[in-house]
């Protein structure tokens, strides 16, 4: 792991035991351990484009359904965001991504603003990827943006394939949350008129 704004956070409940460890200021290295192949890769792209450095692994009832070990990961990196960003000091707070893979264009637009909320546009009846519903890449951004406090906007303009749509989805939140959590030196203290996020 890289020097700079870090947290490292472990979670244990019923049905998931979940360790995360981030570098927000990274190359974009990682290590990925989730026992869900897709998340895996999802988790191993996020990482490289938004160039934090991240390390998982999490254990979860995966026999029983994916959602609660995608959920719980969401809400595990959200907060180590929460940690490493600190007071927010000097960010630039709005990120945002055109993300095109293939026949798929993605909108991902982030406000870390510490008041979460996600509105999340896709096609409906979108298939499942290999046994990985899409339905739980929302879950997945839900819990990031409510455990970040992450104002969240993730949208399909345009996509065919199932796996094209979430790629371009984690690759979007990827550039769109690098561009926001960048510090501006132009930026005195807090990036609100609040003087707090």
């Amino acid at each position: 792991m890289s020097t700079g704004r870090k947290a490292h956070i472990h979670r244990k409940t019923a049905e998931t035991d979940i360790t995360i460890g981030l570098a927000v200021d990274g190359s974009g290295a990682s290590v990925i351990n989730t026992r869900i192949p897709f998340l895996d890769h999802m988790l191993t792209l996020f990482a490289r484009h938004s160039l934090c450095d991240l390390e998982v692994d999490a254990d979860g009832d995966i026999e029983v359904d994916y959602h609660h070990t995608v959920e719980d990961t969401g809400i595990v990196l959200g907060q180590c965001f929460k940690e490493a960003l600190g007071d927010k000091r000097g960010i630039y707070r709005y990120g945002w991504a055109m993300l095109p893979m293939d026949e798929t264009l993605a909108r991902v637009v982030v406000d870390f603003s510490g008041r979460p909320f996600l509105e999340h546009r896709v096609p409906n009846g979108v298939e499942s990827i290999k046994g990985f519903s899409f339905q739980l890449v929302e879950e997945f951004l839900r819990g990031f943006a409510n455990s970040a406090g992450l104002n969240l906007h993730t949208e399909i303009l345009y996509g065919r394939d199932a796996h094209h749509m979430a790629e371009a989805l984690f690759k979007g939140l990827a550039k769109a949350v690098d561009m926001a959590v960048r510090i501006d030196p132009r930026v005195q203290g807090v990036p609100s008129t609040k003087e707090t996020l």
